[in-house]
């Protein structure tokens, strides 16, 4: 699995909200800054975090972004998700569906395929954003494994 653009970034900005817990909502602007990350961007990766029920916004002054849930029930697969979608190993189907196992071979593939997409759905869903600021605090060490 490759995690997108939209995916890095949107862990990026969500894991910058968590980072300051105690402040009111967050301008966009405010988090282009802290992480980098480029304005226009991050604006449209906000607005399909919204949709996905990740972050809540407010208008006018003094208007920004805060994060919906607690960081400890926000997971990494929960944010890519929400910018890129399902997260699978490839488009290929499901196997026994829609004549998917019609050729040689195909059905085991298919098989191991889906259960690729399911482990990374779990790895990624194993790291809260609270696990990410613990480890950005250094208060906890990395583990390439988890």
């Amino acid at each position: 699995m490759k995690v997108s653009t939209r995916g890095d970034y949107a862990s990026r900005a969500l894991l910058s909200l968590a980072l300051h817990p105690d402040e009111q909502p967050t301008s966009v602007r405010d988090i282009a800054e802290r992480t980098g990350l480029p304005q226009p961007y991050l604006e449209q990766i906000l607005l399909a975090l919204k949709g996905a029920g990740l972050v809540r916004s407010k208008r006018g002054v003094g208007g920004g972004y805060v994060l919906a849930r607690p960081p400890t029930e926000i997971t990494l697969g929960q944010i890519v998700a929400a910018v890129d979608g399902p997260i699978v190993a490839g488009d290929f189907g499901r196997p026994h569906e829609n004549g998917a196992c019609e050729h040689e071979g195909q059905c085991a593939l298919l098989a191991v395929w889906a259960e690729v997409g399911e482990h990374m759905r779990e790895h990624l869903d194993s790291f809260t954003l609270a696990d990410m600021v613990e480890q950005a605090r250094g208060m906890r060490a990395p583990s390439p494994l988890h």
